[in-house]
């Protein structure tokens, strides 16, 4: 009997200091628990870097892809064509439409012409009108369509992910292009709802990312807008240094906060 309540109570020193060494972490890193520090007093959670402007690009509509300039990782300029279709039958249709909106226009005003001489009634003036605004509202959605032929880049950054490729048909909200700006960078980490009370925007604690070793000191941005009731956790978004440079979005890393007074 004593044997076996020495065993049982070995195992269970041993997976505790297991857990307080962090050796079983998360494959999540704003899933792992925040530890606090018995000597420092300090508190430990885990965090990522995440980029404010982050896009998945679309097609708005369905076309064959001509022309993909960027690849994998290459750097662009807000307002740079990112995807070209082939929108020969939109140029054409438009072409048609604007046409159109000539002929009406001429026919509205010869029907005026002949109204001030009472060769034809009101009726026809306002019949010709309608026609008018009819054909330039359809000349409207044409030039909508052709413009959608180009996709620009909403904002200077990097291309993560091609989704299609030159020469390929795609349907109407395939998507087409995963972006980042990972100059917009923010770190984003889960901790405990009891810390609620000592987390206030303005304040700084270090932020290590695990890819580059060196502590960053980031400022509290904002908190999240609600405590998750599973986990009793809460968003927090910091803010990092002006000066910081060769990160990317998905780097995780630690964060450090000093303890309560």
């Amino acid at each position: 009997m004593h044997r076996t309540v020495t065993w049982a109570c070995t195992a269970a020193c041993l997976l505790y200091a297991q857990i307080g060494h962090g050796a079983t972490p998360s494959n999540d890193p704003l899933l792992d628990s925040p530890l606090p520090s018995a000597s420092t007093g300090e508190r430990t959670a885990r965090g990522v870097l995440r980029a404010r402007d982050q896009a998945m690009l679309s097609s708005e509509l369905a076309g064959r892809i001509i022309e993909m300039p960027y690849a994998d990782g290459q750097d662009f300029k807000k307002g740079d064509v990112l995807v070209r279709f082939d929108c020969s039958a939109y140029q054409a249709q438009l072409n048609a439409s604007q046409a159109a909106v000539r002929a009406a226009r001429e026919e509205l005003s010869h029907n005026k012409q002949l109204a001030a001489l009472n060769s034809v009634g009101r009726f026809e003036v306002a019949l010709a009108e309608a026609k008018q605004a009819q054909a330039q509202a359809e000349a409207q959605v044409y030039q909508v369509q052709v413009k959608r032929c180009s996709v620009t880049a909403p904002f200077n950054g990097r291309v993560v992910q091609r989704k299609a490729q030159p020469h390929e048909s795609v349907p109407g909200g395939a998507p087409l292009l995963e972006i980042v700006d990972n100059r917009t960078l923010e770190v984003h980490l889960l901790v405990p709802s009891s810390w609620l009370g000592h987390l206030n925007p303005g304040e700084h604690f270090a932020f290590t990312p695990d890819e580059t070793g060196q502590p960053l000191q980031v400022e509290v941005k904002r908190l999240g807008a609600r405590i998750d009731e599973g986990s009793q956790t809460l968003l927090l978004i910091g803010t990092l240094p002006s000066d910081s440079s060769g990160l990317l979005a998905g780097m995780s890393g630690s964060a450090r906060f000093p303890g309560s007074q």
